[in-house]
């Protein structure tokens, strides 16, 4: 539902009213940007049910073929209790860490990055490298299987999420400015992700 703003017939423009409309224009941005946190809570019950095939991993990072898996499906009010107040932001509603805040984007263990959602194998500590965002960024996924795409209009540039395939968890979106032999940087939620520690 788009908001309608109809001019202000008051003149002049206070000092006043200068002073405090960056900062309420600031405060719109991130409202609007946070896709309703507290909205719609039961909308995860509407994932599709059914099977999907994954590439399953170990904690080592080796690929232990395809397997046919049940789709990880929780109503909203699943989803709350099982996750963090954070992790149901991002997994559930789409949301977004906030920058540096984290510790992964800074973590250099070899390991796998598991969904916080299922725990489906997602990312390596092999193309994972440093992006300078604030959010751990990596060249390409431990398998396409266990993710997908889809085009995202929620701000005012289209970008491209990717979602757990699994679980259809929210997890981050992909952007083609990443290093070779990809050139492309999937920019992760810290919240959407669960680090692995390899054994050896």
């Amino acid at each position: 539902m788009e908001a309608v703003f109809e001019p202000i017939k008051r003149a002049p423009t206070s000092r006043r009213a200068l002073l405090i409309t960056p900062f309420a224009f600031a405060g719109l941005i991130a409202i609007t940007t946070r896709k309703g946190r507290d909205s719609e809570p039961e909308a995860s019950a509407t994932a599709i049910d059914g099977e999907v095939t994954v590439i399953r991993f170990s904690d080592k990072g080796e690929s232990l073929g395809p397997a046919r898996v049940n789709k990880v499906v929780h109503s909203g009010s699943e989803w709350r209790r099982l996750l963090t107040a954070e992790q149901f932001y991002v997994l559930r509603q789409g949301g977004t860490d906030t920058a540096f805040t984290g510790t992964y984007f800074q973590n250099h263990e070899r390991g796998i990055y598991r969904c916080a959602g299922c725990r489906d194998a997602l990312f390596s500590s092999q193309t994972k490298f440093d992006s300078d965002t604030g959010w751990p960024s990596f060249w390409a996924p431990l398998a396409e299987e266990n993710i997908y795409t889809r085009r995202d209009t929620s701000l005012t540039v289209e970008r491209v999420e990717v979602l757990c395939r699994r679980c259809d968890s929210h997890l981050g979106h992909v952007f083609n400015d990443g290093p070779e032999p990809t050139y492309l940087r999937y920019c992760m939620n810290e919240s959407a992700l669960s680090f692995c520690a390899s054994a050896d």
